[in-house]
């Protein structure tokens, strides 16, 4: 193959208008899609909105999270969701459902009078107080509501996709209304009052500003943009740190989003290379075999992923939608492949498992061998990843193609049908990859042109195994300067280029080089079904915890292992090369699991499954397995042991109980999260059988001479006293007193003594 460059023409991708899905598990899970918006309730979405304004409701609010403080969220989501979903599709009753959600949220917005919108409770409260610079933000709250701006942020994204994707005029007089009054707001905000304010999570609220600088002209809002930006994570990436260990995940990726837009826009273009080096850190370093990364919602460290493998909550679909986005930004700037190839393993894998054929959609993906997934319940469960799932599966057109100058780039390998009108090209893909290892491309022009076709040439393709058919012969295409696959030529109607893919089969390490591996079939990760479940078993419903899969773990020690042999991947035997199924019998270490057949991930639903096998070498298999029996032991007789537990510095877990503090912080200590506090801080735990005996609360030793007081339900208990410093974790035991035991709640109280602060608390346990 010869070398050609690509030239310098800006590079951009298709609006979803231009492309259809054909049949493919990508049309099936968007129809999956648009079936469960339009069978959600407008009215019961718009009622947040409602309240606030102080209209008369129409219905009642959903539940969950949209009835418990971020009320409103998915409304946002459900405007970006529909834009996405009718220019995809063009489908009628999609449309009307925007027309009427605009409509409505701009009947609110009026009888606010002053721009605003938002079912945040208390509203207008909150805003006066941020307004005249008091501020008291955590990480996941601001001024005692539920991250606020994160939530703001979902509406100001849903207007922005509603007026560029759907170009909704009214999208757009809401969105600038808005915008003024968030920009009047915070006007008389110092940059130091922005930037404590802005260590609550706040979604892309940077990215916002950017984008309505570019709707409106108004430079106003890009400088806002720009004191938007959270230095606390911009200035490390600027200078190439890595300081993301213990870190919020996705409360980190879209205020780099926001930094690459407002770099695109002309302004710090250096924030660019922050991007690069953020993206670079996340996907190349933190992320495992389905593209996704963090363990209960946290950068785990890039040099251990024990957590990983030992968590029931792995990664969150929300950082893999986030990712899909900061990916799309990069390529367009650079036309890297390498942002491509993340972008397939990432769709592929982790997008397209997260939502459940007959609908539902994923929080947490477990890592972790024989755990499984839960789904969320169509009328009962609102967590942030339904919101970002409303979306996913709407936008899988959005990078198929691209183009630059006359040329036209195919990125992935999906059935689709592209219109480029501007070119009076209609091109086809057909073909059922990666299952089958064709792809035909069919293309129809108004008039014979010249200009080159440019195909991704996946990173995980071995050499020479990608041939080209023109009409039916051999072509030797030139390679351009960015790794694509091109042919340059005067291209006419009913032309036929026929693609031949040889996927590699091949086994991959966790990031940190651990004795783990997971195989991978061209762009599939496979994985094994351990265990059917009952569908019903699965589902995540309206409890605050439905998110996580709480059911029994299978001990690490009984989990399928393989026996080491130099090529891993080469120890894999095909048995139907139509379904691509595995067998790794031949190198399976126990008898039982030796009918194990790897299948692709996304297939797997309702399902305890094997995605990462541990190897040892079959000399050291009974010590190994020792070795995991004994650490597995006491953990899993201290989990026997717990009722509830909570992991203080956490975001999630915190607001899964209640968290209320004053004066308190979080931070990371030897990579484990921690919360302190000069006055007090709070937890409501559950004990809903009445079995509590005591608390297990760990400290450091470093912390030795603070006294920490104990208050349960009211009742003030034993204090926690460190007399001696150590470099040590320490554990202390609070026995309840009996009248306490049989409580279904307990709120749980750390406070300082004075003048001294709290010592730093790791983890709450409440135990029998």
């Amino acid at each position: 193959m010869n070398v050609a460059g690509q030239g310098k023409a800006p590079l951009s991708s298709f609006p979803l208008r231009s492309v259809r899905l054909l049949e493919s598990p990508f049309l099936r899970a968007q129809q999956t899609d648009m079936k469960y918006m339009l069978s959600l309730d407008p009215d019961r979405l718009l009622a947040p909105f409602l309240r606030e304004a102080g209209l008369p409701s129409k219905a009642s609010s959903y539940a969950n999270w949209e009835n418990t403080g971020l009320d409103g969220h998915i409304g946002g989501h459900y405007l970006s969701a529909l834009s996405n979903m009718y220019e995809a599709t063009g489908d009628a009753a999609i449309g009307k459902r925007l027309d009427y959600m605009l409509a409505e949220l701009r009947r609110y917005q009026l009888a606010s009078g002053n721009g605003y919108i938002g079912g945040i409770p208390q509203s207008a409260k909150l805003w006066q107080e941020i307004k005249t610079g008091n501020i008291r933000a955590e990480s996941f709250s601001l001024n005692g509501r539920w991250v606020p701006l994160y939530n703001i942020h979902k509406l100001f994204a849903g207007l922005i996709d509603a007026w560029q994707l759907s170009h909704r005029k009214i999208a757009r007089q809401m969105l600038l209304a808005l915008s003024e009054w968030f920009y009047t707001e915070t006007a008389a905000l110092t940059d130091a009052q922005l930037q404590d304010m802005l260590r609550s999570e706040h979604g892309g609220i940077n990215e916002v500003f950017a984008d309505v600088y570019a709707i409106s002209g108004d430079k106003k809002f890009l400088q806002l943009s720009e004191r938007l930006a959270h230095r606390q994570l911009l200035d490390p990436l600027l200078q190439r740190r890595d300081m993301l260990d213990g870190m919020h995940a996705n409360t980190q990726i879209p205020k780099v989003l926001g930094f690459v837009r407002t770099a695109e826009l002309g302004l710090h273009p250096e924030w660019m290379d922050a991007g690069r080096f953020f993206w670079e850190r996340v996907a190349m370093h933190r992320s495992v075999a389905i593209g996704g990364n963090s363990v209960r919602e946290h950068f785990n460290p890039s040099g251990d992923f024990s957590s990983m493998i030992s968590s029931r909550e792995g990664p969150e679909t929300c950082n893999s939608y986030n990712m899909l986005k900061l990916s799309r930004h990069l390529f367009q700037d650079e036309g890297g492949l390498r942002y491509m190839d993340f972008y397939e393993q990432v769709l592929y894998n982790h997008i397209l498992s997260s939502q459940h054929p007959d609908g539902g959609f994923v929080y947490f993906t477990p890592i972790r061998p024989a755990h499984y997934r839960v789904y969320s319940e169509a009328q009962e469960s609102f967590w942030c990843c339904v919101g970002s799932g409303l979306e996913n599966h709407g936008k899988y057109g959005e990078m198929i193609y691209a183009k630059r100058g006359n040329d036209l780039l195919v990125n992935l390998f999906i059935p689709s049908e592209l219109q480029w009108k501007e070119q009076g090209l209609s091109l086809t893909q057909s073909g059922d990859y990666p299952f089958g290892n064709k792809m035909l491309f069919s293309l129809q022009l108004k008039n014979p042109k010249h200009f080159a076709i440019r195909l991704r040439r996946p990173a995980w393709l071995k050499e020479d195994a990608m041939i080209l058919r023109l009409n039916g012969q051999i072509v030797n295409p030139e390679i351009d300067s960015n790794g694509y696959v091109a042919i340059t030529r005067r291209w006419d109607r009913g032309e036929r280029l026929e693609v031949e893919i040889k996927p590699s089969l091949r086994a991959v390490s966790l990031p940190d080089h651990s004795r783990w591996i997971a195989f991978m079939y061209g762009p599939l990760v496979l994985a094994a079904v351990t265990d059917s479940l009952p569908h019903q078993e699965t589902l995540g419903g309206a409890g605050r915890m439905g998110h996580i899969a709480g059911g029994p773990l299978l001990a690490l020690a009984e989990s399928p292992m393989l026996v080491q042999r130099q090529d891993m991947a080469a120890g894999l035997t095909m048995l139907d090369s139509a379904k691509l199924h595995f067998s790794a019998a031949a190198m399976t270490a126990q008898d039982k699991y030796r009918n194990l057949v790897l299948q692709p991930f996304f297939q797997i639903h309702d399902a305890r499954y094997l995605m990462y096998w541990p190897y040892v070498q079959r000399d050291s298999l009974e010590s190994f397995l020792t070795l995991v029996r004994t650490r597995e032991r006491e953990t899993q007789r201290i989990e026997d042991l717990t009722i509830d537990k909570v992991y203080p510095g956490e975001q999630q877990p915190e607001s899964d109980h209640g968290f209320r503090s004053e004066l308190s912080e979080s931070g990371i200590f030897r990579e484990e999260h921690f919360r302190r506090s000069r006055n007090w801080f709070s937890y409501v735990m559950r004990n809903a059988e009445g079995g509590a005996g005591r608390l297990r609360v760990r400290l450091h030793g470093s912390d030795a001479g603070n006294t920490t007081s104990v208050n349960v339900n009211g009742r003030d208990l034993p204090p926690l006293v460190m007399n001696a410093k150590s470099s040590d974790f320490i554990e202390f035991d609070v026995a309840l007193p009996p009248d306490l035991k049989k409580s279904a709640v307990l709120t749980v109280t750390f406070s300082a003594v004075a003048p001294k602060t709290t010592a730093r608390i790791f983890m709450v346990r409440l135990m029998k």
